[in-house]
């Protein structure tokens, strides 16, 4: 295939440049896209004028990153990135080049970039290909490997290694020999990349498809400890019981098996368990146990997270899952145990644990269906919910300017007090009523000698 179709938005974007005698190509992963057989969700395009010339053809330009030659072109309801041909040259700080020259040639463009799937032009308007590093002889092979020599490509920018395994988890291509060996003897320079960047990374490979071969990758090339030294401290801890797998294989099913769409909960699957290596014990007989795991894998995912500078939301959503995780239902549960689940969960992320529960079940056992005992859960819940009984402090009947008029002192006492209100009502929601209410909490400031 000499040809690739082209979009009418962008030939009518190049006959602009063309009309004025400058080449322009598309370029990056919408040529790769192509040829993976999917839909690009965005354009880049290169070409041989300078980024002054480019802002002359249109109205506006955004200058994203003019000095080294690159605008953004507002075109039709796209943003369309435009960078001149170029060639980089010296990596003092190993990601950003000591020289930019521009260059007149699209192959020379090619030449500076990462992958060879991701070193493929096409010529704009007709769409004519342009390999000169045989990415499209790789993406047939399924295979991922570097523009020339890999550790001159890893040492110019320390986030390549990275994403040489986060593009395997994302195409399902194998890293090729040469370029998965130059990975470990990479590991100084990624030490120097923005962990924002590595955060953002190890984010698109983990909603991948199948991170599976990836995880493993990272284990291989030792990044995984350099980058999460607590999970490699999992390899060899084995569970007993049901479990199949250690600690760390286990991490990593649970991880696969948690829904791609939610990068929380792929999170949450991959660290769950990240604590039982601390928590390991030994009963009597020599069996091993892991009391309180939960909580403490909960604290050691929120330092690995804050590490990676995640957002504080996705922090502390991932933290209560893992906490969460190792509840126990029975049928035996009360209605009103039901209701403190509820609170304690949270309405919004039951779900979500549940979902949490059948990775980390089908992880064990390989079993993929849902366990008649969370189906028993789920029904409860619902029927419970539709009652519309209170499950927060705002749901109560009254609240803290109800209790100092009564002549509770302001402070923390009033806040204790309408806890203790709303355990009283969580066991029995018949009480949450404002004079009911009020008796209660009169009783206890009586006892409490606080009126």
């Amino acid at each position: 295939m000499d040809r690739i179709p082209v979009p009418a938005v962008l030939k009518d974007l190049s006959r602009i440049f063309t009309a004025q005698g400058y080449q322009v190509y598309l370029v990056g992963g919408a040529v790769r896209d192509y040829f993976l057989g999917k839909k690009a969700e965005d354009w880049d395009i290169a070409t041989d004028a300078k980024a002054e010339e480019v802002a002359t053809l249109f109205k506006r330009i955004i200058p994203t990153g003019i000095e080294h030659g690159t605008v953004t072109i507002p075109f039709r309801g796209h943003m369309i990135e435009c960078t001149t041909f170029r060639i980089e040259t010296g990596y003092t700080d190993s990601r950003h080049p000591d020289l930019v020259s521009f260059t007149a040639t699209i192959t020379e463009d090619l030449s500076r970039r990462d992958f060879t799937m991701n070193a493929i032009a096409a010529a704009l308007p007709t769409g004519e290909i342009v390999d000169p590093f045989d990415g499209r002889k790789d993406i047939t092979k399924r295979i991922i490997r570097t523009v020339g020599d890999p550790h001159t490509r890893f040492s110019e920018d320390g986030l390549r290694p990275l994403r040489a395994i986060r593009f395997s988890a994302q195409t399902g291509f194998t890293i090729e020999g040469p370029t998965l060996e130059a990975i470990s003897p990479s590991i100084p320079i990624i030490k120097t990349v923005a962990r924002e960047r590595i955060r953002d990374e190890l984010s698109k490979l983990l909603t991948s498809d199948n991170p599976l071969p990836a995880l493993y990758y990272l284990e291989q090339t030792g990044l995984l400890e350099h980058l999460i030294g607590e999970l490699s401290m999992c390899r060899g801890v084995f569970q007993g019981g049901r479990h199949r797998h250690d600690v760390l294989d286990h991490l990593f099913y649970t991880c696969v098996y948690c829904p791609s769409a939610s990068l929380e909960l792929r999170l949450a699957g991959l660290f769950h368990d990240i604590g039982k290596p601390v928590a390991l014990a030994f009963d009597t007989e020599g069996n091993p146990t892991f009391h309180g795991h939960e909580t403490v894998s909960a604290s050691i995912t929120e330092k690995i997270m804050t590490r990676l500078k995640f957002p504080g939301k996705t922090i502390k959503a991932v933290c209560h899952l893992i906490r969460q995780h190792m509840f126990h239902y029975e049928s035996v549960w009360t209605d009103a145990a039901v209701r403190r689940f509820i609170v304690r969960t949270g309405e919004d992320e039951i779900e979500r644990l549940f979902a949490l529960r059948r990775a980390d079940s089908r992880a064990i056992s390989d079993i993929a269906e849902e366990g008649a005992d969370i189906q028993e859960l789920r029904e409860r819940i619902i029927g419970i919910l539709k009652q519309g009984h209170a499950f927060t402090l705002k749901d109560l009947a009254i609240n803290g300017h109800d209790l100092t008029s009564q002549g509770v002192p302001r402070g923390p006492v009033t806040g204790v007090i309408l806890e203790e209100l709303m355990q009283a009502v969580l066991d029995d929601p018949s009480l949450n009523n404002r004079e009911r209410l009020l008796d209660i909490s009169r009783a206890m400031c009586i006892e409490r000698k606080l009126i």
